[in-house]
């Protein structure tokens, strides 16, 4: 796990984009709960940080394919898959596995 950035960063159903090893990946805070996906939608690689956020899900601005943040699947069009990473805090750093 590594640390990525500080949870005020990331406000309350905020998201923020942190590169890792030149990899851009998507924080989502709901609730205090967050959530890292990458910044691209598998569909046609749109970012996603103008996607939005409901019920747990992320929802690409493009064409609308909606991804679980837990696990990344898309109920719709399963051949899709968003890559998620594991999320830790600790005190107030949020920290992730980018494996």
């Amino acid at each position: 796990m590594i640390p990525v950035a500080k949870i005020d960063e990331v406000p309350n159903f905020g998201k923020k984009v942190v590169s890792v090893s030149g990899r851009e990946i998507l924080l989502v805070n709901i609730k205090g709960a967050v959530f890292a996906c990458e910044n691209e939608c598998p569909h046609q690689g749109t970012p996603l940080t103008a996607a939005i956020v409901k019920d747990g899900y992320i929802a690409c601005p493009r064409h609308g394919y909606r991804f679980s943040l837990a696990n990344g699947r898309c109920t719709d069009h399963p051949e899709f898959t968003l890559k998620t990473f594991p999320v830790q805090i600790s005190g107030d750093d949020i920290l992730i596995d980018p494996a």
